[in-house]
């Protein structure tokens, strides 16, 4: 059997209709009874309804007349083990509802009439390199309540096609009981979130992407499930090591929910079924697996530095959870070769983003999360005028050759209350009274000047793909906080305030317009495609880096009170043409440099007798110049 064949448990476990009758099956070997439950019966047990065993490989069946179940009822299975019940919803089932008073889950029978008829069937990604927009259904719309699939495709979706980037990233996709979780406790690994709409409105989006040459992918979470009985897999069918681990291992302390057991055939079966649901129901492009560093490490990761190679090569590393890393990347790349697999490893670990062919786990991307973290050690402990330039470049550059990377500057991580965004920490309080253009304020000046240098410079210096969070493009000045006790249930910080970016009165849209330019940039000139960066420069004393990548240069002058004048610059002989200048009024800024200017090249013969060709340009203060030479 092939490994992509095997990958298909959802298509025999759940609830099917086929032959014109209702097939259900559900693993649970621990089961002695197990009956659907529902308000087709009255929620009470039912001979018609129970299950019946099928082999010793601890499956289920029951085969049920059409007539006997109806779209939108509402279902659970009643199973029984030696010493106890409880009520499940099936592992594999593929709609799950919320009571909007009790809060609790129940399976739901989904059989629509009129089936979602694809648009864009045969949609492939562009091999191009991923500019990843971060984004979340229910908070990305700007009242205060849990936005939908509907309202993301007919508002959100336009403005992530007019900011120029080219791959969507859903978060919170797969089913959830606590809004608040961000998606990352999961319950029923193979529903798209109800709380959002329906299965069709989640097509109709992936596919209105589709049609725009979005590539859409989503967060995935096999790290662990939700400790909830009810609602989740936990205890299923009595044990606590159906698809756990059994002890303290199946306990995931620090993040209170379950730990899978990798080594079992049951749950391979379950999870590599998964990915290949997400890439045939919804057209999914591909996935960011959340938490990657939990799975390969027994005290997942917690407390540790990884500062030398026996961190991940020793006796800590839970080769199971490497393996099926590895066997889900061969399924998702079988399935679909153009499809993007990323993983989200804090540690580093070697080889994960290099593919089977050359040894590694076979992901195309690793995200570059000690930038994010780098940029926040900095904005907290250095003042401006100590930046340090040479330390700045390594840790943006710093990275394996044979692995590619996603950089950000920052993503929902530090969104999130306890934890501040780029530019709170560089304006603070000031961003509630000082951000309209009427008036200048100071903080507010620095804060958007460094705003767009810090970002560009992520970007221009990123390995081979990036990624931003709904709302940092313009400077979203509120934290997410989701509805909880604390805030009395509120939604007022779950959601983006769109009309800030919207007003041209307030600054925030200099910043987004000041992103798209970036991601026009990226795009017309490959710049994440090129290799580099490479140094042309860097001086300390004047706070200037200098680099080229894709035929482009890039100045920054990070100087937090001093303009250079005819600044000296060593380059190729020729022109150079002003491409994009962070100090342009239309993003902004002082508007200190005529746009659209050309520099040509000067000669000198340096003492040792070589000659060498430079430009002369003035170097505003907090500013970056990106310049093109001209052929």
């Amino acid at each position: 059997m092939e490994l992509a064949d095997f990958a298909s448990g959802h298509e025999y476990f759940g609830l099917h209709r086929k032959d014109n009758e209702w097939v259900f099956r559900e693993w649970a070997p621990n089961a002695t009874t197990i009956s659907l439950i529902g308000d087709f019966n009255d929620w009470s047990e039912n001979k018609d309804f129970m299950l019946q065993k099928t082999g010793n490989t601890g499956n289920w069946e029951v085969r049920l007349p059409p007539e006997k179940l109806k779209s939108g009822q509402l279902y659970k299975l009643l199973i029984r083990w030696p010493g106890g019940c409880g009520e499940r919803i099936p592992a594999y089932v593929r709609r799950a509802v919320q009571d909007p008073h009790t809060k609790l889950f129940a399976a739901q029978v989904w059989e629509p009439e009129r089936p979602y008829s694809w648009r864009h069937s045969y949609f492939r990604r562009l091999p191009e390199a991923p500019r990843i927009y971060e984004a979340h259904i229910g908070m990305a719309q700007s009242e205060e309540k849990v936005g939908t699939y509907e309202e993301f495709r007919e508002k959100i979706l336009p403005r992530i096609i007019d900011a120029g980037y080219n791959t969507l990233q859903l978060m919170a996709i797969q089913e959830h009981p606590y809004y608040g979780s961000l998606g990352y406790h999961v319950s029923s690994f193979f529903a798209a979130s109800s709380r959002f709409g329906t299965p069709e409105e989640l097509k109709a989006l992936i596919d209105d992407a589709h049609e725009a040459g979005l590539a859409v992918i989503m967060d995935i979470v096999h790290s662990h499930a939700v400790r909830n009985e009810q609602e989740g897999i936990s205890r299923f069918d009595g044990t606590l090591y159906q698809y756990f681990h059994d002890g303290p291992r199946g306990n995931h302390v620090a993040w209170d929910s379950r730990c899978f057991d990798y080594g079992k055939p049951e749950v391979l079966h379950f999870l590599l079924s998964n990915c290949r649901f997400w890439l045939d129901e919804y057209r999914f492009d591909g996935f960011r697996f959340d938490g990657v560093t939990s799975m390969l490490y027994f005290d997942h990761g917690l407390g540790k530095n990884f500062t030398e190679y026996a961190d991940y090569f020793g006796n800590n590393v839970d080769e199971d959870a490497l393996v099926y890393l590895a066997l889900a990347n061969k399924v998702i790349h079988t399935l679909r070769p153009d499809a993007i697999t990323i993983a989200e490893d804090v540690s580093g670990m070697p080889g994960l983003a290099a593919s089977s062919e050359e040894g590694g786990f076979g992901f195309d991307y690793r995200l570059a999360m000690g930038v994010p973290d780098y940029w926040i050690k900095l904005l907290k402990e250095t003042s401006d005028e100590k930046w340090p330039m040479g330390h700045l470049y390594y840790e943006l550059t710093n990275r394996r050759s044979d692995e590619k990377t996603i950089g950000y500057a920052e993503s929902h991580d530090q969104a999130i209350v306890g934890d501040k965004t780029l530019i709170f920490r560089l304006i603070d309080a000031d961003m509630y009274t000082h951000m309209n253009i009427f008036e200048s304020n100071l903080r507010v000046d620095r804060g958007i000047a460094l705003h767009k240098m810090i970002r560009l410079v992520t970007l221009a210096t990123a390995g081979n793909g990036y990624l931003n969070f709904m709302g940092n493009e313009f400077g979203h000045p509120e934290w997410i906080d989701f509805p909880r006790a604390g805030n009395n249930w509120s939604y007022k910080y779950a959601r983006r305030q769109w009309h800030l970016r919207d007003d041209t009165n307030l600054r925030y849209r200099f910043l987004a317009e000041f992103d798209k330019a970036m991601m026009r940039l990226a795009a017309d000139y490959g710049l994440l495609d090129a290799p580099g960066p490479h140094m042309i420069m860097e001086n300390q004393e004047n706070l200037l880096l200098v680099f080229q990548r894709a035929g482009l240069i890039f100045l920054f002058c990070f100087h937090p009170n001093q303009s250079f004048t005819d600044y000296p610059v060593y380059l190729q002989p020729g022109k150079y043409h002003l491409i994009l200048n962070s100090d342009s009024v239309e993003f902004g800024g002082h508007g200190r440099i005529q746009p659209g200017q050309t520099y040509f090249t000067h000669s000198a013969t340096s003492p040792g007798g070589e000659m060498l060709h430079y430009i002369t340009l003035y170097l505003p203060t907090r500013s970056v110049l990106v310049l093109q030479r001209m052929e």
